[in-house]
């Protein structure tokens, strides 16, 4: 997949994915960097149970994307949530 079409498959599943989550966006450029690094994730778990990963821009690699978003968002709120704040 080209740059462009990560941008636009992040930008997307971590738009929903934060939706999800918590209800709000986090930023477009931390939906961007939390929907990439999701599609990454949830690529790779979906791999470890033996299915596609992320395979272009299609429904099932968004779906693969948002539910990997969902579990990086999860993960990224528990570490910021938990850090004392200035």
């Amino acid at each position: 997949m080209s740059i462009l079409a990560w941008i636009v498959l992040g930008l997307i599943a971590g738009f929903i994915g934060s939706k999800l989550v918590n209800k709000t966006g986090e930023g477009v450029f931390l939906d961007i960097v939390l929907g990439i690094v999701g599609a990454v994730v949830g690529g790779w778990v979906f791999s470890m149970f033996g299915a596609h990963g992320v395979t272009g821009v299609n429904l099932y690699s968004l779906i693969v994307a948002v539910i990997g978003a969902v579990l990086v968002l999860v993960v990224y709120h528990a570490v910021r949530g938990g850090r004392a704040r200035a």
